[in-house]
């Protein structure tokens, strides 16, 4: 039989040592002491416990950073599959959400609008890989931001995304307000209307799709009420008022391939549908019609999803698309809702929790 002893110092040896560590320690730099071990430092209790070796404290103003120096940097989000934390699952959608800067759009009467623009850029993630540069998203559309924007324009945006971030899916929408003068009903008076609008370019298993949201709000005048206010008029002489109320429409449509749909051609659709929108301009005589119109066009919700379709429908340069319908009750103490859709796109059997809060429109 063998028996190995282990070599461990007496208590005396180890005292030593300490000792003498504590002696080296009190004539060393910090410098030394941190290369060694930094717990080296907890020895000399009146002196500052020091991790790392002095570093600068001033900012390096003539340092540059060149191709050499940046190679050295570390990059954890393409780093190996090993520090993948989680399931290894693919994403769907990874990226940038709600960063802006001014661009331009062309306009129907070929003028051109800059506008502050929110835009969200993501791509997808194999299961395999780390992660994502994001800030590649925001440099791949700036290579782009300077030109007047479009879908094409946009879809080179997206084919660097692609090969920067070697990606099989990308998606890129910018959200913008559009402003456009609106003539009063009947005062001649003009005022700017801005409305809510969402561009969206993707690529999903190499097919790509160009698809407008817009946000529509209109005036609603419950078709109920509005009979129910007449007869309390002609059977007792009672002086009644329907209810109506602000309401909002999300309009989304694919728009089909090399075809042009124009801002204001949805808006137009908007308005033949429903003619009761918002009013920015307004004079008594202006407030009698739009009281007028109210009157001439009661719609329930379900109405008006099926006046927005209507219209779409009957345009060629309109694929799928969906109508999101909100009618803000001045009655109830809930809203009146209702959802549309037309195509494959848009077909869908969950409904975010929060879809309708984000139809409020406060003005």
């Amino acid at each position: 039989m063998n028996i190995h002893y282990r070599d461990t110092p007496s208590r005396d040896e180890a005292k030593d040592a300490l000792a003498r560590l504590r002696a080296w320690a009190e004539t060393a730099s910090p410098t030394e002491i941190a290369e060694l071990d930094p717990a080296v430092a907890r020895l000399l209790p009146e002196r500052e416990v020091g991790n790392y070796p002095e570093l600068s404290r001033d900012y390096p103003e003539e340092f540059e950073a060149d191709d050499a120096y940046r190679a050295t940097l570390p990059d954890l989000q393409n780093g190996p599959t090993s520090l993948i934390r989680g399931a290894r699952q693919t994403i769907q959608h990874v990226g940038i959400s709600n960063f802006r800067l001014p661009i331009s759009y062309h306009t129907r009467d070929n003028g051109d609008l800059t506008l502050e623009t929110s835009v969200t850029g993501t791509v997808s993630l194999e299961a395999g890989k780390k992660g994502i540069n994001m800030s590649r998203i925001m440099r791949s559309f700036y290579r782009h931001a300077e030109k007047t924007f479009s879908f094409e324009v946009m879809e080179a945006a997206l084919a660097d995304y692609i090969t920067d971030l070697d990606s099989i899916d990308a998606r890129l929408q910018m959200r913008f307000s559009y402003p456009m003068k609106i003539e009063s009903l009947r005062s001649g008076l003009e005022g700017y209307q801005y409305y809510d609008i969402a561009l969206e370019k993707i690529q999903i298993g190499g097919r790509r799709q160009k698809i407008m949201h817009l946000d529509y709000v209109y005036s609603s005048t419950c078709p109920c009420s509005l009979e129910l206010a007449e007869h309390a008029r002609q059977t007792r002489g009672q002086l009644a008022t329907p209810h109506s109320q602000r309401s909002v429409a999300r309009i989304s449509v694919v728009v089909h391939p090399g075809r042009i749909l124009w801002f204001e051609d949805l808006i137009d659709m908007a308005r033949a549908a429903v003619p009761t929108e918002t009013q920015v301009m307004v004079k008594r005589e202006d407030e009698q019609a739009f009281a007028e119109l109210n009157a001439a066009n009661p719609i329930f919700v379900e109405d008006a999803a099926r006046l927005f379709c209507e219209q779409l429908l009957a345009d060629s340069r309109v694929g799928d698309f969906r109508v999101v319908a909100s009618h803000q009750e001045s009655l109830h103490s809930h809203d009146a809702v209702s959802i549309l859709t037309e195509g494959d796109t848009f077909d869908a059997g969950s409904i975010d929790p929060k879809m309708f809060t984000t139809l409020f429109h406060t003005g």
